[in-house]
């Protein structure tokens, strides 16, 4: 068995990503945080002021034997639109873009080969714009933020924005679910 490793990874709001991870064969842990940022532990309300820098992002724990780096991708680009510029729908500003984060060398290459990938053959017509950086402090969001689709899954906020790509998932990547899935 193969060590656990960790992609991170910021497109949007954080519990759209994580609603999705946490349904992913290989995945054992999704932390929702904020990396990228100018100041230590920030808070839930500083990041959404658009002005500590950080972006929202999900830290994944996965099982590389199971789901590989490259797939871990695969799945981002297939639940976010990578071409709008610090947005996604109608969550507007910095915080919001869409990044990846490298833990390791190797991430950094195989993000640059499934962005080239992607922009090359993906849906969009406009040219991607995640941004690859290497992952510096993480800071995890507050525990209320935690599997926050699967306790909130009701509110208009769930039901508008992350059900529709936990949806779209399901269907594009059902190969993908774990059995709880």
């Amino acid at each position: 068995m193969a060590a656990i490793e960790s992609g991170t990874l910021g497109g949007g709001c954080f519990w759209c990503l994580e609603a999705v991870f946490e349904m992913v064969e290989g995945v054992s842990r999704v932390k929702s945080g904020y990396t990228g940022g100018q100041i230590q532990n920030p808070t839930y309300e500083q990041v959404c002021t658009g002005q500590t820098g950080h972006a929202e992002v999900v830290q994944v724990d996965f099982d590389p034997d199971i789901v590989a780096y490259g797939e871990i991708l695969e799945i981002f680009f297939g639940i976010h639109d990578p071409t709008t510029l610090n947005r996604q729908g109608a969550d507007v500003g910095t915080q919001y873009r869409s990044a990846i984060f490298t833990h390791s060398e190797e991430q950094d290459a195989t993000a640059r080969s499934v962005i080239a990938e992607v922009d090359q053959n993906g849906p969009w017509d406009d040219s991607i714009v995640t941004t690859i950086e290497p992952l510096g402090a993480f800071y995890p969001a507050e525990d209320y933020h935690d599997a926050y689709f699967q306790r909130n899954g009701s509110q208009p906020y769930c039901q508008v924005v992350i059900a529709p790509k936990v949806a779209k998932f399901r269907k594009r990547f059902a190969h993908k679910l774990t059995t709880a899935g």
